[in-house]
This record gives structure tokens, C-alpha cells and sequence, in this order.
């Protein structure tokens, strides 16, 4: 048996990349996941991939009104829910100086307040329940900051804080709130970032003590820890996944 058997587990930006990965590891660890992400074509087609009679569901986090039909239609179909994995994120990087305010309203409303949206939900959906976790996908670049994502690194220190503040508010109930921190990863977003510097990858992977760039399966193996049972006592915790590019 998996560590996540009969667990009913959200991944938000489930359909590609680290939120992909994350799915694919909890499924594998016996939970059914729902793959919600603003492409619902392509969550479908990742859910489908992924058995345990996972779904994939249409949701955009920025909008409460998504957020809360998602979680609706989750409790309907599978009568609870157990994990919630905030991943989706965006990002447009540049020099703060030159960077538009439409663009950090944003990165804002896809990064923290769809943490916000999605956490607020799920907490009132599980009430009552002896067990739930939430795991938030922060960023390293949210602990020690990195040049060019002022403001997304401003929104992702704001879910790490939150998320401490989240763990000491729920943890009489038995529920637990983590963080993980991705340093650079392999991913369409690290893709499309990188396009215009081709160079930017070859630098990174010497910076990192492994020599290597995150793949999504590294995050989720973490991701699927914490999301279990066997991490009931670890909470309000940010771990880095960063091949050693930051120590705590």
C-alpha cells in the first residue's frame, strides 16, 4: 500500500510541470488526485493518465467563485478531501525598475492570493475531519530572494509566512501546513523564462552543489512526504529542494 491510500489530494497547476510531477508521485502513492489547473484540456488529460479515478477540473485560483465550485465539486463526487497542494504559480521576470504594475497585480493573484483562495476553501471544507495537510509550493527565491522576480519572490515570502501562521492556527485540529521551496527546476515555466538566455541554465547548474537543475519528481517525492501520515507531526516546516543551492 501506498502512503496515500484512500487520500483524496488537490494539486492546483496540476497539469504541467513540478504540479504534474506532484500528482504523478501521489497517485503512485495510492491517492486519488484532482488535477486542477486553468487548462482544463490538458488536467483531463493528465488525470486520465494517472488512475485511482482521479479528475481533472477547470479552476482559476484567482477567482473565489472557481475556487469554491472546484472544492464543491470535489466533495460531491468523492464525499472528502484530505490534501490540498497549492502549486500553481506564475512568474515574469525582469529588473524590478521596468517591471508593470499589471503584472504584479498578477503575479499577486496567481501566487499568493490563489494560496489564499484555495487554503481558506479547503480548511472549511475539512472541518470536523481528524487529519488534513496542505503543502504550499513556495520558492526559494522567497528565502533568499533572486534577482529579476522582485515581486513573485515578494508573494512567495508572503505564502511562507503564511503558512506558519496557518500551522499554529490548525494545529489543534490535527491538520498540518508545510512549505517547499524549489530551487531552479527543469520545467516549461524555467523554459519559457530562460528563451531570451541561454546561458542563464549552464550557470545555474554550476551554481548548484549537484550540478544539476530540480526535475519535477524531486519536489514531489517531498510533496508526497508531507502529505501523508507518517509527517502528522511536522508542520509549519520550509523545506528547500535545491540540490544545495541554499541551507537552511
Amino acid at each position: 500500500m501506498g502512503k496515500l491510500e484512500n487520500k483524496i489530494a488537490i494539486v492546483t497547476g496540476g497539469a504541467s510541470g513540478i504540479g504534474k510531477g506532484i500528482a504523478t508521485k501521489l497517485a503512485a502513492e495510492g491517492a486519488t488526485v484532482v488535477v486542477s489547473d486553468l487548462n482544463e484540456t490538458a488536467a483531463k488529460e493528465t488525470a486520465a493518465g494517472l488512475g485511482n479515478r482521479s479528475i481533472g477540473v477547470r479552476t482559476d485560483v484567482t477567482s473565489r467563485e472557481s475556487v469554491d465550485e472546484m472544492i464543491r465539486a470535489v466533495q460531491a463526487e468523492f464525499g472528502h478531501i484530505d490534501v490540498l497542494v497549492n502549486n500553481a504559480g506564475w512568474d515574469k521576470v525582469g529588473p524590478f525598475v521596468d517591471s508593470e504594475v499589471a503584472d504584479w497585480d498578477r503575479v499577486v493573484a496567481i501566487n499568493l492570493y490563489g494560496t489564499l483562495h484555495c487554503s481558506q476553501a479547503f480548511l472549511r471544507a475539512v472541518e470536523g475531519q481528524e487529519r488534513a495537510a496542505i503543502v504550499n509550493i513556495a520558492s526559494d527565491a522567497g528565502r533568499v530572494g533572486s534577482s529579476g522576480e522582485a515581486v513573485y519572490s515578494a508573494a512567495k515570502g508572503g505564502i511562507i509566512s503564511f503558512s506558519k501562521t496557518l500551522a499554529r492556527e490548525t494545529a489543534r485540529q490535527g491538520f498540518s501546513v508545510n512549505c517547499v521551496c524549489p530551487g531552479p527546476a527543469d520545467t516549461p515555466l524555467f523554459a519559457a523564462i530562460s528563451a531570451d538566455n541561454p546561458k542563464l541554465r549552464t550557470a545555474l547548474e554550476k551554481s548548484i552543489p549537484l550540478r544539476r537543475l530540480a526535475q519535477p519528481e524531486d519536489l514531489a517525492n517531498a510533496v508526497a512526504f508531507l502529505a501523508s501520515d507518517e509527517a502528522a507531526y511536522i508542520t509549519g516546516q520550509t523545506l528547500s529542494v535545491s540540490g544545495g543551492l541554499t541551507m537552511a
